[in-house]
């Protein structure tokens, strides 16, 4: 069979003005015969440049062939060997960017939906495959600071080489990130909920409510009888303009906003977390959370805008989430930045001052600096704001760790094998990068679980 269509097959989605108005999963996956249509858009291509884009190195012609056939459980088996998380990549993956940028198909049309067809083959195993077996031990133990994205592979790989690993997570649940950060929307929880039972399966012990730092310490760790300790704590420490009226009743960071409606509920009925429910809100920034704080704001009814201080063409989020939060009728303000949050005689924000933007000259990240136009303020009403520029890691691991070096804003310094200034101590992925995307964090714990196990093997 071969499909020589230059679009790819279409994702089946609830309607906008149905799914703004719920928390239900947006995207609504391929049915079987989709998904074999889609597989034979492949060329199976010799030099398989869809590989070399992917973080984790996933055989991805390979498992695309197996889909073309209706092997669906073979299809899975080959992504796993991979890929601990095929079911959130599947899902949240800037595919467009990585593996589908370089298919060779999108060369006279669309590339292969390399990303839908591995979600479809994850939901596919959810429901029909078996529960992967425990490697045979090997008798020693490492242990895992953070049960994010690059926690979960690095402890994943450890576990499929035979270590015995332990993951310590500061909050109620594992899943870092991935439960805070990412709306039910995009990624429903019971999906993450699941992908970490496959690694408990795997032997992975996961004990919650650790903070490194607080609960333990790195030092302590090791006189446990860690013989390797991997950091990936992630980038929570919310990033704010230093504008005045930021400290106003009625601002957020995107991070407080998110995690009170994803991890704690508080869309839902009854839920004991709060949460302002605004009538109008203005969302601050460009990229994948600023898509995901207006579209959540929608979803609690507010009339929404985003205000970003570059072009289109500048937007860092995927365009897919662009395109989906502009459908549930989140009104975009771009080439506009804020100068100051007005609040009224009891410090509640009534509104924002902004500035057109035009673009300058490139800056140091290749883009088109913004610059203000003279005389050009204007305002915007409403009555919450919500700023999504960015987090940095946490400083408390670094005041707690003594030795372990860090940069200029706190990120933890490590090689391409995540080797920190600590013998024995690894790191990876937000911790390290600054916030970057999920995949790219994946790819950050498969290397340093090969660099340990390396270490661990000549110690």
């Amino acid at each position: 069979m071969m499909n020589n269509s230059l679009v790819k097959t279409p994702m089946p989605v609830q309607p906008p003005e149905e799914r703004n108005r719920n928390f239900g999963e947006v995207a609504l996956g391929y049915t079987a015969e989709q998904a074999m249509s889609e597989a034979a858009r492949c060329l199976n291509c010799k030099n398989r440049p869809c590989v070399g884009g992917c973080p984790v190195s996933v055989a991805i012609p390979d498992f695309i062939a197996l889909v073309k056939e209706g092997k669906f459980e073979e299809a899975y088996e080959v992504i796993s060997r991979y890929s601990c998380l095929p079911a959130v990549c599947g899902r949240v993956c800037p595919q467009e960017n990585q593996c589908e940028k370089f298919c060779v198909r999108g060369i006279k049309g669309e590339p292969v939906a390399i990303g839908r067809l591995e979600r479809f083959v994850a939901d596919f195993h959810a429901k029909e495959g078996k529960t992967p077996e425990k490697p045979p031990q090997n008798g020693r133990r490492v242990a895992v600071v953070g049960s994010g994205p690059a926690g979960l592979s690095c402890a994943g790989e450890l576990a499929r080489r035979g270590y015995e690993v332990t993951v310590f997570e500061a909050l109620h649940v594992a899943g870092g990130v991935l439960v805070y950060g990412i709306p039910e929307f995009r990624l429903p929880k019971d999906i993450v909920a699941r992908e970490v039972e496959g690694l408990k399966a795997l032997g992975v012990n996961i004990v919650t409510n650790a903070v490194a730092g607080r609960t333990f310490t790195v030092e302590e760790l090791k006189k446990e009888g860690f013989e390797a300790v991997f950091l990936g704590t992630g980038a929570g420490l919310p990033n704010f303009m230093g504008i005045k009226g930021e400290n106003a009743k009625g601002v957020f960071s995107a991070n407080e906003y998110l995690t009170r409606v994803n991890l704690m509920k508080a869309y839902e009925e009854g839920s004991e977390t709060p949460i302002y429910r605004a009538k109008k809100v203005a969302v601050v920034g460009g990229g994948n959370v600023a898509m995901d704080a207006a579209r959540t704001a929608k979803r609690l009814g507010a009339e929404v805008t985003i205000v970003y201080r570059r072009s289109r063409a500048e937007l860092p989020a995927r365009r897919e989430e662009a395109e989906h939060a502009e459908e549930e009728g989140v009104v975009f303000r771009l080439l506009a930045n804020p100068k100051e949050i007005l609040t009224d005689g009891e410090d509640n924000v009534v509104g924002m001052k902004c500035i057109e933007m035009e673009l300058g000259e490139p800056d140091a990240s290749g883009r088109r600096r913004p610059v203000e136009k003279a005389g050009s303020e204007f305002m915007l009403e409403a009555d919450c704001v919500i700023m999504a520029l960015g987090t940095s890691p946490n400083p408390l691991l670094k005041r707690t760790t003594a030795g372990l070096e860090t940069g200029r804003r706190g990120e933890i310094v490590a090689d391409e094998g995540g080797r920190t200034s600590l013998e024995g101590v690894f790191a990876g992925g937000d911790a390290v990068t600054g916030s970057a995307t999920v995949i790219l964090a994946m790819g950050a714990g498969k290397r340093a679980a090969a660099s340990i196990d390396e270490y661990l093997k000549n110690k």
